[in-house]
């Protein structure tokens, strides 16, 4: 009887392993599945070309392209990054497809896809990734809004969205993310005002919104004790320059740079003793270069009217009284390549697309890039692309092309005006205020 039992056990633990060894096959041949699907949809990239169906992925060796990370034979981590500079995926080429096969994967907690030629729009169903803790979809060609479903991400730490065409306003429910700490959104078509709630992620340490259209007055961020990166370089931010941004208790790097900030700095003005890089560059500042910046690496301020015995480098005080008074001052345009260009590969690609002159469409981009980097962008005949492209990618991205091409500030840019007062008193309560 012993021995019946005894045999017995060995006979269920051996089926309970045989059910477990069968289960994880299945899980790794579905999950295989998934890839290859991905590696096809992408038009199989070169970074891609060892893939193919017999491929145990969960052992791959991780490369800086690449990398693929498993726990307990469930893929956990994605990353693939393709070549710097590719061009737009083919136009049979389908986000929300994409998106469905991705989601296929739903233990994945780390999904990098960068510079791989995806377009349109990003469906909100990305989000049935429950678990996802970093997200980046950086150097794309993705347009329209950050969708709403990415707000129920509650494990989210870090959103990277930079070197698109995103646009429209920021959501406020990014500052219901309870653990967000990066939020990265460089080089996209962002604008309108920064909502208050970003003033809620106590977690946040790198806030990176360079190369959009944000414009107004710049929220109150002295509770975020914890940021070490703050860059709203190449905006349209107006209003007196947030003292408390410079004492940040964490904060090593600071741009505010080609903006429209106003006000006056005091050399008793204290600083983070963590700072290492300042750029304060092109505002209408006034004043003096706060002592504690003296001793920083790096410490930008040209083109401001700062009394810093550099007459080279700074404006008159009345230079930056008469701006802060004007009504519809264009932003500083330098560094606007990078969007211009991405709308121009665009545009041009759909043009070569028709046509297949792929010798002509170089030509363009080359002279569209030359121009675009000068002060002031040129025009383009959008009605050409429209009419001659009507067979190619979706109109709703050639109308995004189109318009970063003829590059027209919204017309509210022009109808609003700065209230500058000449009593430096009260702009320096504005300030005061802004960091109490």
């Amino acid at each position: 009887m012993v021995g019946f039992q005894k045999s017995a056990v060995v006979v269920l633990v051996s089926l309970i392993i045989s059910l477990s060894i069968n289960h994880s096959e299945q899980i790794q041949s579905s999950q295989g599945q998934t890839l290859i699907r991905i590696q096809h949809l992408l038009n199989n990239p070169s970074v891609l070309s060892t893939w193919n169906s017999s491929t145990d992925f969960c052992s791959l060796d991780p490369t800086s392209s690449v990398s693929v990370v498993c726990y307990q034979d469930t893929i956990t981590q994605l990353h693939i990054i393709g070549n710097k500079g590719r061009s737009l995926l083919p136009r049979n080429f389908s986000m929300e497809s994409f998106v469905t096969t991705l989601v296929s994967l739903p233990t994945l907690k780390v999904l990098t896809l960068s510079s791989l030629g995806l377009w349109g729009s990003l469906p909100g169903k990305i989000a049935r990734l429950s678990y996802l803790e970093i997200l980046n979809i950086s150097s794309n060609f993705l347009y329209d809004t950050i969708p709403g479903e990415l707000s129920s991400l509650s494990t989210l730490q870090s959103l990277a969205l930079d070197d698109n065409m995103f646009a429209g306003e920021l959501p406020h429910w990014l500052g219901s993310l309870p653990v967000l700490s990066v939020l990265s959104l460089r080089k996209n078509m962002f604008n309108g005002t920064l909502p208050d709630s970003l003033s809620n992620l106590e977690n946040l340490r790198v806030l990176s919104l360079s190369h959009n259209y944000f414009r107004g007055e710049v929220p109150d961020f002295s509770r975020l004790t914890n940021l070490q990166v703050l860059d709203l370089e190449d905006n349209n931010f107006v209003g007196p320059f947030p003292l408390c941004l410079l004492a940040l208790p964490s904060v090593t790097y600071l741009n505010v740079g080609s903006n429209k900030f106003t006000g006056m700095l005091f050399e008793n003005q204290s600083c983070s003793g963590e700072l290492k890089f300042v750029d304060l560059s092109f505002n209408l500042l006034t004043g003096h270069l706060p002592k504690c910046l003296h001793s920083k690496k790096t410490v930008i301020s040209d083109g401001n009217c700062l009394e810093t015995g550099d007459d080279q480098s700074q404006k008159p005080v009345s230079f930056c009284r008469n701006e802060a008074l004007a009504v519809g001052v264009i932003p500083h345009m330098k560094n606007r390549e990078g969007r211009s260009s991405k709308a121009a590969i665009i545009a041009l690609g759909v043009i070569g697309g028709v046509v297949g002159g792929i010798a002509l469409v170089t030509l363009i981009f080359l002279l569209v890039r030359k121009v675009s980097a000068s002060k002031e962008i040129k025009k383009y005949p959008t009605r050409l692309i429209l009419e001659d492209a009507s067979t190619g990618y979706p109109s709703k991205l050639l109308q995004d092309a189109s318009k970063v091409l003829q590059f027209h500030l919204p017309s509210s840019m022009f109808a609003s005006a700065l209230l500058f007062d000449d009593t430096i008193s009260i702009e320096t309560e504005r300030m005061t205020l802004l960091c109490s």
